[in-house]
């Protein structure tokens, strides 16, 4: 069964694989109106789509960053309605922001599991080359699970390694600029302040900064892209 987009839709049990939980898990956020409810088919067999892979993700880190529920059900309330994946997955990474790096090390037969889907050399090899995954001498793999989401996504995107990998190149390189530059500024604010101010001012902007960052460089973006496939339309 795929989607109206004719991207295919999970299973619950696909779902709990593909997102690293429990299907008892997914039945009891569904049960809060966490998440909603799957398209049902035939033989009423409930059908998942990328909506629920990206928000039950989101759900996830907000429970990881120690959210009660009642934090996180008031968290997603104030989305706005009808949100689609992609933008469900820069609330993601916005949150993901808050706290240092989660790496993993898991099997190959569990990597595939969490990309929900075999992945040959050549992909293991694009996936490493994405900093996503990081094979071991042992078999094992180190895994950044939100790396590896957008990385498998990459894997059928028409671009070429190189392409993707001087893409890469450029966001490191303007957004370290980026944070440098506005590391600068702030310690300025706050230089003859007390250390336990700097501490708490730094930890109150750190998502902040990180969510302007991607609001802002998100605008941009469909700006580029507007200008140029109208652009391409008069050509």
């Amino acid at each position: 069964m795929t989607t109206d987009a004719g991207e295919p839709t999970l299973t619950i049990d696909e779902l709990a694989a593909r997102t690293g939980v429990t299907v008892r898990t997914v039945r009891f956020y569904g049960s809060r109106g966490l998440l909603e409810p799957p398209v049902i088919g035939p033989r009423r067999v409930g059908h998942y789509g990328p909506g629920h892979v990206a928000r039950l993700a989101l759900i996830e880190e907000l429970r990881r960053q120690g959210m009660t529920l009642a934090a996180i059900e008031r968290y997603l309330r104030q989305l706005p309605a009808g949100i689609g994946p992609d933008d469900l997955a820069i609330h993601r990474a916005v949150v993901a922001s808050w706290a240092p790096e989660a790496v993993e090390t898991v099997s190959r037969e569990e990597l595939e599991r969490r990309a929900g889907r075999p992945l040959g050399e050549e992909d293991v090899e694009r996936l490493a080359a994405m900093n996503a995954v990081e094979p071991a001498d042992d078999g094992t793999f180190r895994m950044d699970a939100g790396l590896l989401r957008l990385g498998v996504r990459l894997l059928d995107v028409p671009l070429s390694q190189e392409s993707i990998l001087a893409a890469r190149k450029v966001l490191i390189e303007h957004s370290r600029a980026a944070a440098r530059e506005l590391s600068q500024l702030f310690r300025g604010e706050v230089a003859e302040r007390d250390t336990r101010d700097v501490k708490s001012l730094s930890a109150h902007m750190h998502p902040l900064v990180v969510q302007a960052l991607l609001t802002t460089f998100q605008r941009s973006l469909r700006e580029e892209l507007g200008e140029w496939l109208t652009g391409s339309r008069t050509d």
